[in-house]
């Protein structure tokens, strides 16, 4: 799920601290880099790599942007629900056997958790994984066959998104495997556990390591160490680094 990085309209609640160019040079890295995790995780199991993008008119940007072998998914719908919502139904309608959506906010979750996800949908019976956000909502979901009912009556971009989805998948009788817990950057806390993550503070202590190494974001975040207020600007307003709580792991 991917948006085309022209300032102003992406990642919008990292400024400030980040300028709006800053905030859109980070999307692009982020976008690099989930890429590169999926081609990653490809060399592994089978997957065929997609970019649904926004807006229309933006493939120029992904064209340079994607890894060879990317296909892109145009859109419908602006929105993040009923994206979601096409991006699945016109994957299923392409002929393919599962779907997994994935966030391009994570630009470190392990290569390992996208690996185990194609295994799950490979496996026997309808289910659905799902990977759950720190902030409430999820990074991933996977899918056997296309459930409308998972996308209705959501609220999306709050923290009810998660718990929602599993409600959903209850009333329709879908079982749920459930993925270890990561995190979007799309605040400045997340910003901040990012940078203690692979960034100038990284922390032993902290619970989100051994994630991909995220080569462009890393690189980002070592230009933002170098200059105009470097690192400090970020942790300047958002207090001193602070090791989160332990994310949920599967039971």
């Amino acid at each position: 799920m991917a948006k085309a990085s022209v300032a102003g309209t992406v990642k919008t609640r990292l400024v400030p601290p980040l300028t709006h160019q800053e905030a859109a040079e980070l999307n692009t890295c982020c976008l690099t880099d989930v890429a590169a995790n999926i081609v990653a995780a490809a060399r592994q199991v089978p997957i065929q790599g997609f970019a649904a993008y926004h807006p229309l008119g933006s493939e120029p940007f992904f064209d340079d942007l994607l890894p060879d072998g990317f296909k892109l998914l145009p859109p419908r719908e602006a929105t993040i629900g009923r994206s979601l919502f096409h991006a699945a139904q016109d994957l299923f309608a392409a002929g393919y056997s599962s779907v997994c959506l994935v966030n391009a906010d994570s630009p470190t979750l392990p290569t390992e958790i996208l690996v185990e996800t194609v295994r799950r949908l490979r496996q026997p019976g309808d289910r659905v994984v799902l990977g759950p956000a720190a902030d409430g909502g999820y990074y991933l979901i996977g899918l056997k066959q296309f459930h409308r009912r998972l996308f209705e009556e959501i609220d999306w971009s709050t923290e009810r998104v998660y718990q929602q989805t599993l409600d959903r998948a209850g009333e329709i009788g879908v079982a749920v495997a459930a993925l270890p817990e990561w995190y979007d950057v799309d605040d400045e806390a997340t910003l901040v556990m990012l940078a203690r993550e692979i960034g100038p503070f990284r922390s032993a202590g902290d619970p989100y390591l051994n994630g991909y190494r995220a080569p462009s974001t890393t690189a980002f975040l070592e230009k933002l160490t170098a200059g105009n207020g470097g690192i400090e600007r970020l942790f300047g307003r958002a207090g001193p680094p602070s090791s989160p709580s332990p994310p949920v792991r599967e039971g």
